[in-house]
């Protein structure tokens, strides 16, 4: 649909709400130059209450590892997200007049999280290189650890995709008829667009949230290695795969989303949805480990 059209549409629909009449603000509060931005407490945040926790479940019978191997992993995995997310948005969506992206250009750029700039897939790396490195030198069962680190994750999702919300960026496509809740972002266009942060906080915050932590609670699913993570890593993905078909693609990538028909989010995520899979049918189809196995820790 053209332009024109969709904004004949959007002329006919109910009047939009609009970003900047919500009275938020980046920052929490401002002193001289300085900023405490949204953008950096999300991520914080989203690490704190997943360490929160991780400490309880560890507690609960057949944990694979001990406190001081959370703490480990409380360290390692937040440099894993910080450096792998912005190393991965780097990679995969910045670039420019040089074909060096932006951040591998100016690496002192890369802990400066208040300007934005997050993958989840570089973070995900980062997140799987601090778990196998902290239970390499552990000696630790890598899929069980991984599984208690897969039910914390959809914390830091949900509050990341919220602040995606205050600052008011990447936001979703043109509205195509009548949508309540259509936006028009200050520097998206006068036209109404979806506001797909809320949709992913929603679908890959709050709907994962209230899967994993179930499945951990309620369930026998922690006896089953690979069973946690496998439904964290194909949930996550089958969300933003899903979430991408009403978020506008990085300005510098639409061409690459024309010509392919799926955006670089979406191409990302097809491999994850099937390691999931995979990852679950392996766990159901393995004995499950006994309700009272030793923890697995040296």
């Amino acid at each position: 649909m053209s332009l024109t059209l969709l904004a004949a549409a959007a002329a006919n629909a109910p009047e939009p709400i609009y970003w900047v009449n919500l009275g938020l603000k980046n920052y929490l509060f401002r002193i001289g130059t300085f900023e405490l931005r949204w953008y950096s407490l999300a991520y914080l945040a989203g690490i704190v209450l997943g360490y929160w926790h991780l400490s309880r479940m560890i507690k609960a019978p057949g944990a694979p590892m001990a406190q001081r191997h959370a703490d480990d992993l409380f360290f390692y995995c937040t440099i894993g997200i910080i450096l792998g997310g912005r190393l991965g948005y780097a990679t995969f969506y910045t670039g420019g007049k040089s074909d060096i992206p932006s951040l591998w250009a100016h690496p002192t750029e890369l802990v400066q999280l208040w300007h934005g700039g997050m993958s989840f897939h570089g973070g995900l790396i980062g997140v799987l290189l601090a778990l196998a490195w902290v239970s390499w030198r552990n000696k630790l069962n890598l899929l069980r650890v991984a599984d208690y680190v897969a039910v914390c994750v959809p914390f830091g999702m949900l509050f990341g995709r919220l602040a995606n919300f205050i600052n008011g960026e990447l936001w979703g496509r043109v509205v195509s008829g009548p949508l309540p809740w259509a936006m028009v972002f200050p520097d998206a266009g006068p036209l109404p667009r979806h506001p797909s942060q809320l949709y992913e906080a929603g679908l890959e915050g709050l709907a994962m949230i209230a899967i994993m932590l179930p499945l951990f609670w309620k369930t026998r699913a922690r006896y089953r290695p690979g069973l946690l993570v496998g439904v964290f890593t194909a949930g996550i993905a089958l969300a933003r795969f899903t979430v991408e078909f009403f978020r506008e693609p990085d300005k510098q990538l639409q061409e690459f989303a024309r010509v392919t028909g799926l955006s670089m989010g979406q191409w990302l995520t097809i491999p994850l949805i099937l390691l999931g899979i995979l990852l679950v049918l392996r766990a159901l189809s393995r004995p499950q480990l006994a309700t009272r196995r030793p923890i697995e820790i040296t």
